[in-house]
C-alpha cells in the first residue's frame, strides 16, 4: 500500500518520512492494531529501539497473563 503525502505538508510541518513512519507505527501499536515487531518494521527500526520510543512516550507494552505464562514456560525449558 502506498500513502501519498504532499511535499508542502512535509516542508511546512518540518516532518521527515521517518518521523511519519514512526508516528504511524506508535499509533498502531498504542491502538493494539499491530504487534510490536511489525510496528518496528514499519518504523524502520530495531524492536529494542521501538521499545525505547514507546518508553519515551510512556506507551505501555502489551503484556498480559498469557504472555507471562508463555515466558515462564520457555524459561523452565531452558533450565
Amino acid at each position: 500500500m502506498t500513502i501519498e503525502i504532499a511535499d508542502d505538508i512535509l516542508v511546512s510541518g518540518k516532518i521527515s518520512m521517518a518521523e511519519i513512519r514512526l508516528g504511524l507505527a506508535l499509533w498502531l501499536f498504542q491502538e493494539k492494531q499491530v504487534a510490536l515487531g511489525k510496528c518496528a518494521e514499519l518504523a524502520g527500526i530495531h524492536k529494542i529501539q521501538f521499545q525505547k520510543e514507546l518508553a519515551k512516550r510512556k506507551i505501555p507494552v502489551h503484556y498480559d497473563e498469557h504472555d507471562l505464562k508463555r515466558d515462564l514456560q520457555a524459561a523452565r525449558q531452558i533450565q
